[in-house]
């Protein structure tokens, strides 16, 4: 099973899109930092406490000796201090980034750690058969509507646009 340090980005999407449920499924073992708890509304920690009790979620305190080690490495400017928790953990437990921010992806990239967003996760739900095609299209259309960093940019449009059509065509009727 891989480890996933999951950043506050995808909490929002997968709370607003609903899909917590779904997401907590996947063959993944799911961490985050406190600090990226600490980001989210109290509706969407709720959530966050309910998988954590359950054991589906590990939480990381990051400590004084961790924030020391933060602080000597030379993250670039654009990474805020909680990006920066989610970075040291996916190296510290050899973990895999879950992360739709730009910064983090390409800090990761440039490090050799591997990383995914949301595009990433919706292909996994429908690989492991825990969401529909057809659900995930209707989903995916309205995290392209209501998240602004979705429309904005050509690349990610495109990759929307190729599962879109991929899940239309896969998109048997459900039983």
């Amino acid at each position: 099973m891989k480890v996933a340090i999951t950043d506050a980005c995808i909490f929002i999407d997968l709370y607003d899109l609903k899909l917590n449920a779904s997401f907590f499924k996947l063959n993944l073992e799911i961490h985050t930092s406190v600090d990226v708890f600490n980001e989210l509304y109290p509706e969407q920690q709720q959530v966050l406490l309910a998988y954590q009790s359950l054991g589906k979620l590990t939480m990381h305190s990051i400590s004084e000796e961790d924030r020391i080690k933060i602080s000597a490495t030379r993250y670039p400017k654009s990474l805020s201090e909680i990006d920066k928790t989610v970075l040291y953990l996916a190296v510290k437990v050899e973990a895999i980034i879950l992360s739709s921010d730009k910064a983090v992806r390409q800090y990761g990239k440039s490090h050799s750690i591997d990383y995914h967003g949301m595009l990433w996760i919706f292909d996994q739900l429908i690989a492991e058969g825990i969401l529909h095609p057809g659900e995930a299209g209707l989903k995916l259309t309205l995290l392209i509507k209501s998240n602004i960093i979705y429309q904005h940019s050509a690349e990610l449009c495109r990759e929307m646009d190729i599962r879109l059509k991929k899940w239309e065509k896969l998109n048997i009727p459900q039983k």
